[in-house]
């Protein structure tokens, strides 16, 4: 499949002023300013195929916003490449403009004053989008976001849920081939953070629209990402599935019995026993070769089981387990 981002060895760089303590240091940093190099992105280089849907992860000060804004062509890399849909960006941004939408979650593009139904005919009117596109369009995603009870209120009346929302479908009114999302489900309450990741996961389904995103809320990359891209220290550190991060650290399940009699301290090979709460037998499973059949043969049939619960490890453990581990060398 073609791919429609390339990212070649790139970096970004910037002059950062040496501050000097006291008065002379002021002075001396006024007359004779130095600087230090600080690195944002370095040497960074992946490819994204048209359709897919990828989580760009990392710590604050990773070098994430920077490489969206170089891909989107804000920023201009230091060295390196990004080509975006063929083009490089930061030289046709207009035409990347028209091909591309971009949800900053602290930024807004709706006219505070206006009502939300008129930033949306601006944003047809500056993409000259076809009438009957457009409509289709807004009647989908109104629907599929629940936009029509406040269409006709001024952007600066919404809830911050709701301002995201119409965020999203102005981004996507004209029919964008890459969308690129910068934590857009920041600071949302549980409902609209919800709404907001099924919506994003199909409409990357069902049009095929590509989708980077940035977050620090990793129930996003869980929803709608399978694959992920991870950078640390401005450095790519993994780039694949999520399934395989998780096979590569071998994080553990985690696994509940509950008899019907308590049958006292139950020991077993194939899963460890972390607490015995008589009734409640808490376990983890540590192999990826084991399943829940071969614990359960272990544990034999002459003792009653009432309920069962195997929990596979979320994303958050995941990504933490591999922090912790980063010095350690993991397959990417």
């Amino acid at each position: 499949m073609v791919e429609v981002i390339e990212v070649r060895s790139v970096s970004k760089t910037y002059q950062q002023p040496k501050r000097f303590p006291g008065v002379l240091g002021a002075l001396k940093s006024l007359v004779t300013p130095e600087y230090t190099e600080v690195k944002a992105v370095a040497d960074v280089s992946f490819g994204i195929r048209k359709g897919e849907a990828v989580g760009y992860l990392g710590p604050n000060g990773a070098g994430k916003s920077t490489m969206i804004k170089m891909m989107t062509g804000i920023l201009v890399p230091t060295s390196g490449s990004v080509s975006v849909l063929g083009c490089t960006p930061h030289e046709r941004r207009m035409e990347i403009a028209r091909r591309i939408g971009v949800v900053f979650g602290q930024r807004s593009q709706l006219w505070w004053d206006l009502p939300v139904a008129d930033s949306f005919e601006l944003h047809r009117r500056i993409y000259d989008i076809p009438a009957a596109r457009y409509a289709d369009n807004l009647r989908r995603f109104a629907e599929l976001l629940e936009l029509e009870p406040f269409l006709d209120r001024a952007v600066r009346q919404l809830s911050l849920g709701q301002r995201m929302r119409a965020e999203i479908v102005m981004a996507l009114l004209h029919d964008p081939q890459i969308l690129f999302l910068d934590e857009p489900t920041i600071g949302l309450d549980v409902v609209a953070k919800d709404a907001v990741r099924r919506f994003l996961a199909e409409v990357n389904r069902e049009r095929g629209i590509t989708i980077i995103l940035t977050t620090h809320d990793l129930q996003d990359i869980e929803t709608i990402c399978p694959r992920l891209i991870m950078v640390d220290h401005a450095r790519l550190v993994f780039d694949g599935e999520l399934g395989r991060l998780r096979s590569a650290l071998g994080s553990a399940r985690r696994l509940t019995l509950e008899f019907t009699t308590d049958p006292g301290p139950l020991p077993l090979t194939t899963a460890v026993l972390t607490a015995d709460d008589g009734l409640l037998k808490h376990y983890r499973i540590e192999r990826d070769d084991v399943s829940l059949v071969d614990v359960l043969t272990e544990v034999g049939p002459g003792r009653e089981i009432k309920d069962i619960a195997l929990e596979e490890p979320n994303i958050e453990e995941v990504i933490r387990t591999f922090y912790q581990r980063r010095n350690t060398a993991v397959p990417a």
